[in-house]
């Protein structure tokens, strides 16, 4: 996993609208950058929910918000639509973003292994290095957590 210090890699992703967004795009802004394993469970929904109910927080800080996973735009657009979700959601279908960042991992689910997202966020300062790094994001709490690191 990416730690605090590191600046990060430019990568290139498409959003929920197949627009593809560039990190260096957002050079000169702070960046969270939170990944998540699936569309439309209930832990990421909680998640996605909690930084849509604070993204005026965020904007007000200049604050841009990313959520990455490795499902589909079309999954993306139907989590956005039927969510309201007004930040950026990147598909990292190929899982190599997921996997630079080393959020791509082993997990077990009764006793099955498979690999998966690890729900962890990334905060970036304004020049692409991390700042602070939540390694077991909270589904409900990760927003507020970083609206008052950021504070």
């Amino acid at each position: 996993m990416l730690k605090v210090g590191t600046k990060v890699q430019d990568f290139s992703l498409p959003d929920a609208y197949g627009k593809i967004h560039n990190l260096k795009d957002y050079l000169g802004k702070k960046v969270v950058i939170y990944f998540y394993p699936k569309d439309n469970t209930s832990g990421c929904t909680a998640q996605a929910c909690a930084f849509r109910d604070s993204y005026d927080a965020f904007k007000e800080k200049d604050i841009v918000v990313i959520g990455i996973s490795k499902d589909s735009v079309k999954s993306h657009k139907k989590f956005v639509e039927d969510y309201d979700l007004p930040f950026i959601l990147l598909s990292d279908e190929d899982v190599k973003v997921c996997s630079y960042f080393g959020v791509y991992v082993e997990k077990s689910m009764y006793g099955r292994k498979y690999m998966g997202v690890n729900r962890s966020t990334f905060i970036l300062n304004e020049e692409g290095i991390i700042t602070h790094v939540f390694e077991k994001a909270s589904p409900n709490e990760n927003a507020a957590e970083i609206l008052e690191v950021l504070s």
